[in-house]
């Protein structure tokens, strides 16, 4: 849940980028990834950043980031225009890699900067929660898979969807449940131009 905010966006954002709150359980460097513009209409929670991203600090600058902009209907420009994207994981550090892909969040970033940063986000029509800690996070879902919540989307929409994750490991996940960009995805991309459209237009 947001918590009042009392530190100015700027204030906030350069402390987050500066956050050194897991350095010792990282095999390399801290570099948080966000993008957060108080005026932004689509928020982006997402898990946490990939190797590329670390490497090149702008969000979604992956595969993974390739298929949500398809999802999405929108191109690089736009994707990055923080009027109308913000980007906040659930974990703002690249955790490292493990058996079976990228490791979970970590654990201390979510409390220490969340509620803060979303605070900020007034002006937010739409919510895209993509994965189990953020669908947790946001959605106070403590059981069910990632499958039962995305598949119950109509209960949230069109202020809130439940995603899987963009991820070119998810393949099986989108082969086996082919309804998902069937059916969803173009409803995604309509509300994604109409709010689009209002902020160019702004």
């Amino acid at each position: 849940m947001p918590a009042r905010h009392v530190r100015s966006l700027p204030t906030l954002l350069a402390r987050v980028r500066a956050c050194s709150l897991c350095a010792g359980a990282l095999a390399h460097s801290p570099r948080p990834v966000a993008q957060v513009d108080g005026r932004a209409r689509i928020l982006i929670a997402g898990q946490a950043p990939g190797r590329r991203v670390h490497e090149s600090g702008v969000p979604f600058d992956d595969p993974s980031g390739d298929r949500l902009r398809d999802w999405l209907g929108l191109d690089r420009d736009a994707f990055y225009d923080p009027r109308l994207v913000a980007i906040v994981p659930m974990g703002f550090c690249y955790p490292g890699t493990g058996r079976s892909g990228d490791l979970p969040p970590r654990a201390e970033c979510a409390p220490a900067w969340r509620a803060e940063l979303l605070a900020h986000l007034s002006a937010v029509q739409l919510t895209l929660v993509i994965g189990q800690y953020a669908q947790r996070w946001h959605l106070g879902v403590d059981a069910g898979s990632v499958t039962e919540v995305v598949a119950g989307w109509r209960l949230r929409w069109p202020a809130v969807l439940p995603m899987p994750h963009p991820s070119p490991r998810n393949r099986a996940w989108l082969a086996a449940n082919p309804w998902f960009e069937a059916d969803v995805v173009p409803l995604l991309r309509q509300r994604v131009r109409a709010i689009a459209c209002a902020v160019v237009g702004a």
